[in-house]
């Protein structure tokens, strides 16, 4: 019986790995183990150890999949994080021990002056984080009603978000490709696997949410402490 039970379990795992959500999950499992720690120190009102780049830029690769079954609404926000992940991959190039830690990249620019110049990977840390902010967004308002209108859950989101950091010609990007969005239907049966149940969907939607919001809070608070929190686009 135990073993039937740990063969059922494996089958389970194997098969949320399969899905954009399931994997999104086992990515932001390795980041809630590294877990950010803060002290306080003489020199340094708040010191944020530690944020693992590489596992970070990953769960950041899911989103643009979850984007991409949105549809050619997310096309503008979907480029700007294929650009932002690139960015920082480079950086960590450069030094993969140092740079293992986006705290480390963040300090350095901040150094030099160079965190809000439009091609700074500060800024590429700012709208990923708003991409993220936008998935959680969207993720609660389909946890919360599974059967509402997908463009009215997509514009809310946005709205919320994203809006108030883009400039207009973005904006009117949006309001023009948002009528491309597809119905709820479509867009919750391509993120389930296979036999894959809505009630299913929605338990893997909770577990996810549960790990983007202390994800989030850490995110913003390192934004806040090298003051690249609200940055506007270039």
């Amino acid at each position: 019986m135990k073993r039937k039970r740990c063969d059922m379990e494996e089958t389970t795992k194997k098969k949320k790995v399969m899905t954009v959500i399931g994997s999104a999950i086992e990515e932001l499992s390795v980041l809630s183990i590294a877990k950010t720690t803060i002290l306080t120190t003489e020199t340094e009102a708040t010191n944020i150890i530690n944020l693992p780049l590489m596992p970070l830029l990953s769960f950041c690769k899911l989103i643009v999949q979850v984007l991409d079954k949105i549809g050619p609404t997310m096309a503008v926000l979907r480029q700007d994080i294929d650009q932002n992940i690139e960015r920082l991959e480079k950086m960590w190039e450069t030094d993969p021990i140092v740079y293992s830690n986006l705290v480390e990249i963040l300090r350095k620019e901040a150094k030099e002056g160079s965190s809000k110049k439009p091609k700074s990977c500060s800024r590429a840390a700012f709208w990923l984080t708003r991409a993220v902010d936008f998935t959680l967004a969207l993720l609660q308002r389909l946890v919360k009603d599974m059967s509402q209108n997908m463009q009215q859950a997509v514009e809310e989101s946005y709205n919320l978000t994203i809006k108030p950091w883009h400039g207009w010609i973005s904006c009117a990007a949006f309001k023009v490709a948002l009528r491309l969005v597809p119905n709820n239907n479509t867009f919750i049966n391509v993120l389930a696997g296979k036999d894959e149940s809505y009630q299913m969907v929605q338990d893997d939607i909770r577990s996810l949410i549960s790990l983007l919001i202390p994800l989030l809070s850490q995110l913003h608070s390192i934004l806040e402490l090298y003051e690249v929190h609200k940055l506007k686009s270039t």
